[in-house]
């Protein structure tokens, strides 16, 4: 079925690090808001990550990511989806990130997981490595899907985030 990305990218001028997702789960799709699965260990891994307690309202989440400088979005604006499996997305239209990438001074940008990279490879990179002057690095994706991975490999792997912000 057809879906298109209802909510806007977290971000602001101070923004240095870009993280896409590849589309909105079924259910952050329906509160409109990214990672709102319980099960996504997306807050979990960030606040791991940067030594901070989890932020839990819509609000606390914003607040985290800006007052860490981090921009969150998705790689794919719309696509045919069935469900919430990356596995199953086609027909996919790219975000235009020339917005965020002109506001804010994003240096590195990361995808969460292998659908986002691909996407992100197949669409966004020539933009994203004229604006950063990099590559984006792929990250393991912090989706209950991704089960072979715990809690602790995935901050582990998350934790070059921190690096680029020091």
């Amino acid at each position: 079925m057809s879906q298109t990305h209802s909510f806007k990218p977290i971000f602001d001028k101070n923004s240095k690090i870009l993280i896409l997702g590849s589309f909105p789960s079924v259910i952050s799709r329906k509160f409109g808001f990214y990672y709102t699965n319980p099960q996504n260990r997306f807050w979990r891994v960030l606040a791991g990550v940067l030594n901070t307690a989890v932020p839990e309202s819509k609000d606390e989440k914003i607040k985290f990511l800006l007052s860490h400088h981090i921009a969150i979005y998705d790689a794919a604006i719309s696509c045919e989806i069935e469900g919430s499996s990356d596995a199953k997305m086609s027909k996919i239209v790219p975000v235009n990130l020339k917005p965020i990438l002109k506001t804010a001074n994003i240096t590195q940008v990361y995808a969460n997981g292998g659908k986002a990279y691909e996407i992100c490879k197949k669409y966004l990179e020539d933009g994203i490595i004229k604006a950063t002057k990099n590559e984006v690095i792929k990250l393991p994706s912090t989706s209950p899907a991704n089960a072979k991975f715990s809690l602790e490999r995935l901050t582990n792997e998350w934790t070059v985030i921190a690096r680029t912000l020091e």
